[in-house]
């Protein structure tokens, strides 16, 4: 991470932060599309794996399957988010908003005129979900997910922690700047998840064409932010 940190220009860095913060935001409007829709989370995997255990013991087996079914997909996306990352023939760099754009706008299409069931559109959602978690994974030398609440305040909390109990003040200075980010990127998260719920009613079938074009304006973004200065 040093070494990424080397290459990075401060300006190239401020670009990863706001295209971190805006995918945030897609995550969080997605997810609670998937929650109100199909009350199933399609980037939260945490809540799925609670439900699924529960699940488990009560022996609720459509959300077993519902469960299963999103995980399933968004580990399969992620893990065809890494390849195309790391696959050196691979020569365009914003492929992924291009694929997870495209899966969105083609489901709301079809969606439009044959209704797809639960299963194959949280199916469908949740892989494009795990996908878009590998568009950026870190801010200069900061790790960060996107759609990982939890893990954005458990780092958010340690910084603040590190702030209040360092005494070297460059270290100080950095978890204060930290922590400020990570709660920009949560209160990202939770403004596309408020926001999802009023536009639901009024775009309808259509609700998934807003984080679809919205990826696709955010696609300019990665040129500056993945691509190291020699």
């Amino acid at each position: 991470m040093i070494a990424e940190k080397s290459l990075l220009s401060s300006e190239e860095i401020k670009v990863q932060e706001k295209l971190a913060i805006f995918l945030a935001f897609i995550a969080g409007y997605t997810d609670a599309t998937g929650l109100i829709k199909w009350k199933t989370y399609v980037s939260f995997m945490s809540g799925n794996t609670t439900q699924l255990g529960a699940a488990f013991s009560s022996e609720k087996f459509g959300v077993i399957i519902t469960s299963v079914t999103v995980i399933g997909s968004f580990l399969i996306g992620i893990y065809a988010g890494a390849c195309l990352s790391l696959w050196k023939k691979c020569k365009v760099k914003s492929i992924v908003f291009y694929i997870v754009s495209g899966i969105l706008i083609l489901y709301t299409f079809i969606n439009y005129y044959c209704q797809i069931p639960v299963i194959p559109s949280i199916a469908i959602i949740g892989f494009a979900m795990g996908m878009m978690n590998t568009i950026v994974t870190s801010v200069g030398t900061l790790k960060v997910n996107t759609d990982f609440v939890t893990g954005t305040l458990n780092s958010l909390a340690k910084n603040m922690a590190i702030f209040t109990m360092s005494n070297d003040e460059n270290e100080k200075n950095e978890a204060k700047e930290n922590a400020i980010y990570l709660l920009l990127l949560w209160m990202g998260f939770l403004s596309g998840a408020v926001t999802a719920p009023f536009l639901l009613s009024i775009l309808k079938n259509w609700i998934l064409l807003l984080p679809a074009v919205l990826l696709l304006t955010c696609r300019g973004l990665i040129f500056n932010s993945i691509t190291p200065k020699n």
